[in-house]
């Protein structure tokens, strides 16, 4: 059986808020050093490779880690359908508007299916995990996640390259096809589920004071801030760059 909701929901929250929260911060951290290398005030390559490639990594498999616990949490017990549809509608309207933004903006590389293509599109996978044990859930995760490792077609190439099986990588600034970024979804939901069976919700809840609630706020707000945040720092540096050079 799984142990009860715990009796504050917000309490429980505003832990998730904070840990998104801190992904946007290092997000915006990674963006910064994008932006700079763009503009020639880092050497070239330098958010691309090495220790700023895995911090990449590690900031957008946290967004959708924090995705799939947050299904648990919102349909475990039951897929609420208007509110998982409203949800999904608004996730795919931010992606819609990040391909259209990048398209004209970066028109050889625009992002087809960057981080929100691939939260929308694994959240739909995610439902089918709900009521499936953690084991089966975070066996899934592995498979998803070394798939693209074992096995791999040059017919999943071209327009299938969201897929992740592909041979011929697309160009694009931001590509997390399904394999393997279906991993940190289904590691979420499994998380989610054992942390509800182990009861632990309301022992890792943050007592609610003022300051954490300021401290959630862009975490409860996190689709708006990713909107508007790199489109704000390109313009801060390229400010900087015009009025220093």
């Amino acid at each position: 059986m799984i142990a009860p909701l715990p009796p504050s929901s917000g309490s429980r929250l505003i832990a998730i808020d904070l840990a998104r929260t801190a992904a946007l911060t290092g997000m915006a951290m990674y963006h910064f050093v994008y932006d700079l290398t763009m503009f020639g005030w880092l050497p070239e390559g330098t958010a691309v490779t090495g220790f700023w490639a895995l911090f990449a990594r590690a900031v957008a498999g946290s967004f959708i880690f924090l995705a799939g616990v947050s299904l648990w949490l919102a349909h475990g017990r039951g897929i609420r359908w208007p509110a998982f549809w409203r949800r999904f509608a608004r996730i795919a309207a931010g992606a819609a508007v990040v391909t259209v933004g990048t398209y004209f903006a970066f028109p050889q590389y625009f992002v087809f299916y960057g981080i929100l293509h691939s939260i929308a599109v694994s959240s739909l996978i995610g439902l089918a995990f709900l009521r499936l044990p953690a084991g089966i859930t975070l066996a899934a995760a592995v498979v998803a996640y070394f798939l693209p490792d074992l096995w791999r077609s040059s017919a999943l190439d071209g327009p299938l390259a969201f897929i992740g099986l592909f041979e011929t990588r697309p160009l694009t600034v931001d590509f997390l096809p399904i394999f393997p970024w279906l991993a940190p979804m289904l590691c979420g939901v499994a998380v989610g589920r054992i942390a509800e069976r182990l009861n632990l919700w309301p022992r890792l809840a943050p007592p609610d004071t003022l300051w954490l609630r300021r401290l959630s706020w862009p975490g409860r707000h996190s689709l708006a801030i990713y909107l508007v945040h790199q489109p704000v720092l390109i313009g801060l540096v390229w400010a900087g760059t015009w009025l220093l050079r």
